[in-house]
This record gives structure tokens, C-alpha cells and sequence, in this order.
């Protein structure tokens, strides 16, 4: 009898160790899987944050970009606000230097000198804002800033010389208003 209990109590003991052995490589396993879960979480959210910071300099960099678009933008405007008006004051000016250049009577040299003090004005104003003439007469023919409207052969001059301004052309700033339109020698 004392055999067998000493059997059974063994039995016991096997079972409770195997249930023992089994439940540590329960939790063992358990923990594996935890962490491995957890490794995977911690990839996944790593992941996830470089994307979010890789997104945020994108939109940071397309801000700026739009930044100094505008910036841009309300320059140009600033600097070339008067364009459209100078454009329109161009035939007026032409107009006052042809009345400027026909020969007054005697009775009209007061309403001459008042025409004269009008063109100053003018040119002064334009002045003031960045319009300035083209200066062409007498100097290398230059297609970036003057139309060649004729040619003409001339003795003493040297081929590609403007010799005669048609009409005067005018620079807004670095801008051109109007190319100035002259007779070129051959």
C-alpha cells in the first residue's frame, strides 16, 4: 500500500508538474507573442510617425513656397502698378510734342508756353514713377527695345545706326511700355 501511494503521490506529482511545465510554456509563449505583438506595434507606429513628419515638411515647404509666390506676386504688382495708365498717357504725350513742335503765331506763344508746362508735368509724373524714353537716336539699332519700321542708305554712317526716331518708345522700370519705332541705316 505504501508502494502505491508512493505511486500515486508520484502520478501527482508528474501531473502537477507537467501542468506546471505547460503553463510556463503557456506564459512563455504568451510573452513571445506579446512581445512580438508589441515589436510590430512599436515598427507599425514608427512608421507612421516618420510619415506624418515626412508630410509635414511638404506642407511646411509648399507654405513657404506659396509665401514667396505671393510675396512675389504683390512685388510685381507694386513695381508695375502704373503700367496700363502709362500705356494710355503715351499718345497724349505724342500728341503735346507735336503741338510743341508746330510754329506758333506770335498770339499763341501763351497758349504754347501753357502747352509746354502740361508736357513737363507729365513727363515729370511719369518720371517720378519709373517711365522712362528710350534713348535710340544715333546709337547701335537694338531690337530688344526698338522696331525698325524703314532703312535707309546713308553716307558717313555705318550700317545698323538708328538715324531717326519715328515715334519714341518708353521703359517702365526694366519694363518695356512701348518699343520705340525708328529709320535704321543700311
Amino acid at each position: 500500500m505504501a508502494e502505491e501511494k508512493k505511486k500515486e503521490k508520484e502520478k501527482e506529482e508528474k501531473e502537477v508538474s507537467e501542468t506546471e511545465e505547460n503553463s510556463v510554456e503557456d506564459v512563455v509563449e504568451e510573452e513571445v507573442v506579446t512581445d512580438l505583438n508589441e515589436e510590430d506595434e512599436i515598427e507599425r507606429l514608427n512608421k507612421e510617425i516618420e510619415k506624418l513628419k515626412n508630410d509635414y515638411a511638404r506642407a511646411y515647404a509648399d507654405t513657404e513656397n506659396l509665401k514667396k509666390r505671393l510675396m512675389a506676386e504683390a512685388e510685381q504688382t507694386r513695381k508695375y502698378r502704373i503700367q496700363s495708365f502709362a500705356k494710355e498717357v503715351l499718345p497724349v504725350i505724342d500728341n503735346l510734342e507735336r503741338a510743341l513742335q508746330s510754329k506758333p503765331e506770335e498770339s499763341n506763344e501763351g497758349f504754347m508756353k501753357g502747352i509746354q508746362m502740361i508736357y513737363d508735368q507729365l513727363i515729370n509724373a511719369l518720371k517720378n514713377e519709373g517711365v522712362t524714353e528710350i534713348e535710340c537716336l544715333n546709337m547701335p539699332f537694338d531690337p530688344n527695345l526698338e522696331q525698325a519700321i524703314l532703312q535707309e542708305k546713308r553716307d558717313g554712317i555705318e550700317s545698323g545706326i538708328v538715324i531717326e526716331v519715328l515715334q519714341k518708345g518708353y521703359l517702365l522700370k526694366d519694363r518695356i511700355l512701348r518699343p520705340a519705332m525708328v529709320k535704321v541705316s543700311e
